[in-house]
């Protein structure tokens, strides 16, 4: 499945970095693409904070690297600095408006921000550059939900998600949660059981069965830590982006 950092050139460190501090196992042609490269190690490393302290001088001095700024945007909401994911995203929409990767951050950084016109509009782009792939339909599906408009189309999403990359357990979660909000308990109840055979042990996923099922109360909150916008690999559990509505 490809998550932004399988898909972002230049953004995945160098082949051979054992120390994602450590030099360049090859040369760059951009002296900024060295920086960049040790960032993204860091932040595949869970070291947010470092990355993004490596990063800003390479903003500073390279301005127009749209995979800086892509991997910064990535970055800030790691460390949940949603209006600077926003601005780094949005900058790199202006370098870059044919790649859907920055729209697909600039419409998570939105909704979290409660600016659900802006963040739905940024989906349905991303979703236009892409459409083959399952990532920006979901957060379509998620875009809406977060607005609790046009739940149908929420839930249509969802369904072409599951239909581009049949094997993803996110998927089917995004699909419970939009068939729940449509009043068709049982089916949400089936989708998020099929999410849950694919990923036994998702937290997320049980809560929301176990609230369906009348064993859990709602859990006001925004978001989960720990489910990251298009998420890492981790103790080899698939990519997947955060989201998380109760």
């Amino acid at each position: 499945m490809t998550d932004l950092a399988q898909s972002s050139a230049g953004l995945a460190a160098p082949a051979g970095h054992a120390d994602p501090a450590g030099a360049p196992a090859r040369a760059f042609a951009d002296p900024s693409e060295v920086g960049v490269a040790r960032a993204a190690a860091l932040f595949e490393h869970l070291q947010p904070q470092q990355a993004a302290e490596m990063l800003a001088p390479v903003l500073a001095a390279n301005p127009g690297s749209a995979g800086a700024w892509i991997l910064m945007a990535r970055v800030r909401l790691a460390l949940d600095q949603v209006e600077p994911a926003l601005d780094a995203a949005t900058r790199a929409v202006d370098l870059v408006p044919d790649d859907p990767r920055p729209l697909g951050i600039a419409s998570r950084a939105l909704t979290l921000l409660g600016r659900h016109d802006e963040a739905m509009s940024m989906a349905y782009r991303a979703v236009v550059v892409e459409p083959k792939n399952p990532l920006w339909h979901d957060r379509v599906a998620w875009a809406l939900l977060a607005a609790d408009r046009q739940l149908a189309d929420a839930e249509q999403a969802a369904r072409t998600a599951i239909g581009l990359d049949p094997n993803e357990a996110h998927y089917y979660f995004t699909h419970g949660v939009a068939l729940a909000a449509l009043g068709h308990v049982d089916q949400a109840r089936q989708a998020l059981l099929t999410s849950l055979r694919l990923e036994p042990g998702n937290p997320v996923a049980k809560h929301r069965l176990d609230v369906l099922n009348g064993d859990a109360l709602p859990v006001v909150e925004k978001k989960k830590r720990g489910w990251k916008l298009f998420g890492r690999k981790d103790d080899n559990k698939p990519v997947r982006p955060e989201e998380f509505r109760p």
